[in-house]
């Protein structure tokens, strides 16, 4: 039985792809967390193959001879690692963004050094590009923030690492789950408070005129399930995006749309400095589907709608494609 080690598996990244695992036959999913009484010990004796355990895995503080310990025990053949900090103080950047990584690679190293890894980076890596220009993963790295610039780091140490690695350059995520600090979760939380009915007032935001690459948070989880379980050695890095640039007016013209509110969105309140710094983003995302024969599936007003509904399953697509010989059936369709 093939097993996965799914680090940050409770974040609104980590719990879409520890679901889609989960999903595949053969595989063993184990989940890694900040606080869970399980021993890596107790994970190998549990005799459901279906179940995902929780090994405590605090990437911040954990020692390089501790996690290695761990890893030793559990012998995984992939870790999807998707824990990362976005708003948070530089100090705490670093240590969850660039600490993190290197602290896996190293344990990685020692432990399961065959082991696939994959690792989501980040669409700040890039900082800003002109308008009109897609970004591919040999564009240069100019990250406006200490966010940026600490994901860039953790992803260079992969990168960089004699592992079997790869790092998915995530764009913006958004669908079911979105957390409330992203501005797709603040707009539903204002829009549900506007009235109890949600249909009139007015609901303040910053500056919403800069252009994004969304994609659907379930498209992202496929992408990482694919790159685990893939045969063959990927490329260093490949961009998981939309692959269009879209205003982010649209995101709360979409969620307005799917609420049936009838009030106004106005632009009056403090902006981004992300959004100042970085006006436009578009990936070129060819790279991932020639390496995957990954391609995003849901559509913007998808991830809206089912984000206002919180209904969709953290689940594979409806259909499964032919997979390479050797890799567990089950993968979640590519389109």
């Amino acid at each position: 039985m093939r097993r996965i080690l799914c680090l940050g598996s409770t974040g609104f990244l980590g719990a879409h792809v520890a679901g889609q695992l989960r999903a595949l036959p053969g595989v063993r999913v184990l989940g890694g967390g900040r606080s869970t009484p399980i021993s890596p010990s107790a994970l190998l004796s549990a005799s459901s193959p279906a179940l995902v355990d929780s090994l405590p895995i605090d990437l911040t503080t954990i020692s390089v001879d501790a996690l290695a310990e761990a890893l030793r025990a559990l012998a995984p053949h992939a870790v999807v690692n998707c824990v990362g900090s976005v708003g948070n103080s530089p100090l705490r950047l670093a240590e969850v963004n660039t600490r993190g990584p290197a602290v896996l690679c190293e344990a990685l190293r020692r432990a399961a050094p065959t082991a696939r890894l994959v690792h989501l980076g980040s669409a700040g890596e890039y900082g800003a590009t002109a308008p009109g220009r897609s970004i591919d993963e040999s564009a240069p790295t100019r990250p406006p923030g200490a966010y940026g610039a600490t994901k860039l780091a953790g992803t260079l140490i992969v990168a960089q690492s004699a592992l079997d690695a790869t790092v998915l350059r995530v764009f913006n995520p958004i669908g079911p789950g979105s957390p409330a600090a992203s501005l797709p979760g603040r707009l539903v939380a204002e829009l549900r408070r506007a009235l109890p009915d949600g249909t009139e007032g007015l609901i303040r935001v910053g500056d919403l005129s800069a252009y994004r690459d969304y994609v659907d948070v379930r498209d992202v989880a496929r992408a990482a399930v694919l790159a685990a379980v893939a045969p063959e050695p990927l490329p260093r890095i490949l961009n998981i995006a939309g692959g269009g640039a879209t205003p982010v007016r649209a995101i709360a013209d979409g969620l307005v749309a799917a609420s049936g509110f009838l009030g106004r969105v106005e632009e009056s309140g403090p902006g981004s400095h992300r959004s100042a710094a970085v006006s436009w983003q578009r990936a070129d995302i060819s790279a991932a589907a020639a390496a995957l024969g990954w391609r995003p599936h849901f559509t913007l007003a998808q991830s809206l709608a089912d984000l206002w509904n919180e209904g969709a399953p953290v689940a594979v697509l409806p259909s499964a494609p032919a997979v390479p010989a050797g890799v567990p059936t089950g993968v979640p369709a590519a389109s």
